[in-house]
């Protein structure tokens, strides 16, 4: 089954996305999940970025909301608009999850 995520928190869900079993996953870091992309702690970025095969999205505005640049967010992962996410999720994947 190919699942997209929504990852809304910083702190919450990562652990949730360890269990999930499927052919596919996607990740949309959307409000405060943002800070997954932009943030580094102790100099190294989110432990979330490095699950592999894995498609990682963050939705420009809510990059721009929080005051990062496009440019500047972590290169694992692909800015989107919310009309690209619209594409992804009728195009690419079949279920959907928020967390």
């Amino acid at each position: 089954m190919k699942i997209i995520s929504f990852l809304s928190h910083y702190r919450h869900g990562a652990d949730i996305l360890e269990r999930i079993k499927t052919t596919k996953l996607g990740i949309v870091f959307v409000g405060n999940g943002i800070y997954h992309v932009g943030v580094s702690e102790n100099g190294k970025p989110s432990p979330l970025l490095d699950k592999k095969d894995v498609s990682f999205y963050a939705l420009i505005d809510d990059i721009e909301t929080r005051g990062f640049k496009i440019e500047g967010i972590d290169k694992r992962v692909k800015p989107v608009s919310y009309e690209d996410l619209v594409d992804l999720i009728f195009n690419e994947y079949e279920k959907v999850i928020w967390l």
